[in-house]
């Protein structure tokens, strides 16, 4: 027989004075193929105000006494964000019933948040038992309670007996909340071509410090490297990297300050010297990467787009810092790649 819950029929009310939200705002999805995905449905429709199509991933037993009391418990409820844990299933009587741990984080129209946190019960009968109308797979029962932990960590350990939810990767999810918290309405919020955004490039550089006794373990510093945005031929990134000391930090790179002659003062025409009169930082890189071989991020600013008139960084990662080490520029404009080093730090002193 399946686990029962704690609160077998409770469910809750995100009840707020307001105005309604646009329904078109929020993606439409309306995927019934797994437990996760249903409950991912069912907050799609709430979000978009579909409260028909809500109320109908639920089966006989509903939320509310009545449809009216169920659409009135999200007055004022701007959207509402949803995480699942592990699930898991048991069967019982011709159907299969599903544990899903869940939290949401309601956010309303005057902009204050309450987190919930809990589990759903889903449902699916054996469709070879079915008789018209079919019935796919629908939420049973929710008891979800006011949580006091952050969103991000509110998602219940497990439901029944279900798995816990993968180790979470703290020295990313410090990186991702840093990332968000200063480039949160400056960096693009999908790749070009509308595809959402990924994970970041992820990175270990396992090292020694300068000096270290050979007995001495190796120290680990972890790399993350965030895509910002694109232009017509330059990509931006941001990065950040995280050790057991200083923990999460955001990378600054050094870049000199150029003084450019041309023959005539012409831009187009010959250049006559290129002076570094000063260094200055840059919270981001263009077109850059990072190769694990070398222990370099190297940047690629295209001054136009055929790449004739560019500046190139070096960036070697040495006792824990990553320090410029090369910054070679092509100052003409005379479709050759023909850049000069301006800034050479690969020769020890």
């Amino acid at each position: 027989m399946r686990s029962a819950l704690v609160a077998a029929t409770a469910f809750f009310s995100l009840a707020v004075t307001g105005q309604p939200v646009l329904a078109a705002e929020a993606p439409y999805v309306d995927d019934r193929s797994d437990a996760e995905a249903v409950i991912r449905s069912f907050y799609s429709a709430i979000n978009r105000q579909e409260f028909a199509r809500a109320w109908d991933y639920f089966g006989d037993t509903k939320p509310a006494k009545d449809f009216g009391a169920f659409v009135k418990g999200y007055d004022g409820t701007d959207t509402v964000e949803v995480k699942t844990g592990g699930v898991s299933e048991d069967g019982a009587a011709g159907s299969i019933y599903y544990n899903v741990p869940v939290a949401i984080r309601a956010t309303a129209r005057d902009g204050s948040e309450n987190v919930f946190a809990g589990c759903y019960t889903l449902r699916q009968v054996n469709a070879q038992i079915q008789e018209p109308p079919f019935r796919p797979i629908f939420i049973d029962k929710g008891a979800l309670k006011p949580s006091k932990a952050n969103f991000e960590d509110a998602v219940p350990a497990s439901c029944g007996d279900g798995p816990p939810p993968p180790k979470k990767d703290a020295a990313l999810e410090q990186a991702k909340k840093a990332f968000a918290a200063t480039y949160g309405d400056q960096c693009d919020k999908e790749m070009p071509g509308g595809e959402p955004l990924g994970e970041p490039d992820a990175y270990s550089l396992r090292y020694k410090n300068a000096g270290a006794e050979a007995d001495e373990p190796e120290r680990e510093t972890r790399l993350f490297r965030f895509f910002c945005s694109m232009a017509a031929y330059n990509e931006s990134a941001v990065y950040y990297v995280y050790d057991d000391i200083s923990g999460v930090r955001q990378l600054q790179f050094a870049s000199p300050e150029l003084d450019i002659h041309y023959e005539n003062n012409d831009s187009e025409g010959k250049v006559e010297a290129i002076n570094v009169t000063g260094f200055q930082t840059d919270d981001q890189l263009v077109n850059s990467e990072y190769d694990d071989a070398t222990k370099t991020i190297s940047s690629l600013n295209k001054w136009r787009g055929v790449g004739d008139a560019s500046s190139v960084g070096t960036y070697l990662f040495r006792n824990g810092n990553f320090s410029l080490v090369q910054y070679d520029v092509d100052a003409s404009y005379d479709g050759e790649i023909n850049p000069q080093t301006v800034v050479d730090y690969n020769t020890a002193p």
